[in-house]
């Protein structure tokens, strides 16, 4: 079955390019000049994915991100045309699973979907795996980690990133991999910078339930899960 994308951005040029290349990769694409207009397509039909711009007419897209984040796990891509960390470390914050820099490679753009389609198709895909470390418990049938018997929310990357630390625990996992097995991708200035962001979320994630699994980072390689009672 086509997957179906919807895409948000003020820029017409911009809409129809990622139109065509999408279309021709095979989705199915609905397009929309505002992140209001997406919003509300999305609460009566659902997408399996969604592009949003940041800067739009109404309301921006970090907070139709954060909307979208509160109904489903939808993965979000970000675009963005500003090259500043902030923007694209609020939109990690709020929810988003990967963003792309304007002027971005519309070939790009279709790689990374793909990619974070990919991730979803292997989260969903039943499986008897279940992981513990600590106090949480990691399930990859459901789709859920607890914390001492209580449920923490995790966006899709959130998962798959505390998912791959929970099936080598005690062992570093380098950012490398981490971007081959979480994003798919191989390994940028950027990307690297988006894989420390997850980790952070995460991390404060952790904190909020009073876990006592750490994510430790392992200079200049990468991270590992920690207990405090270790």
């Amino acid at each position: 079955m086509e997957k179906l994308i919807y895409a948000a951005d003020d820029e017409q040029d911009i809409l129809d390019v990622m139109q065509e290349f999408l279309q021709n990769a095979g989705f199915k694409v609905r397009t929309f000049p505002t992140g209001d207009q997406l919003y509300e397509a999305f609460r009566e039909s659902p997408s399996d994915l969604v592009v949003l711009d940041i800067m739009m007419p109404g309301t921006d897209g970090l907070t139709i991100c954060k909307q979208l984040r509160s109904i489903s796990n939808v993965p979000i891509v970000i675009l963005t045309a500003k090259e500043s960390e902030t923007d694209h470390m609020r939109g990690f914050m709020l929810g988003g699973d990967d963003y792309l820099i304007k002027p971005f490679s519309p070939s790009l753009l279709v790689i990374r979907i793909k990619a974070l389609l990919r991730r979803m198709e292997m989260i969903q895909t039943p499986s008897a795996q279940i992981s513990t470390f600590g106090d949480l418990i990691f399930s990859e049938s459901d789709h859920t980690v607890t914390c001492a018997g209580k449920p923490m929310s995790l966006s899709m990357t959130e998962f798959s990133l505390l998912g791959c630390l929970m099936k080598h625990t005690g062992v570093a996992v380098s950012r490398d991999e981490l971007l081959d097995r979480v994003w798919g991708i191989e390994a940028t200035d950027i990307e690297t910078r988006v894989t420390d962001e997850t980790v952070r979320r995460i991390r404060q994630k952790l904190k909020a339930c009073g876990s006592k699994v750490k994510i430790a980072a392992v200079w200049g390689y990468g991270y590992k899960l920690e207990a405090e009672n270790e």
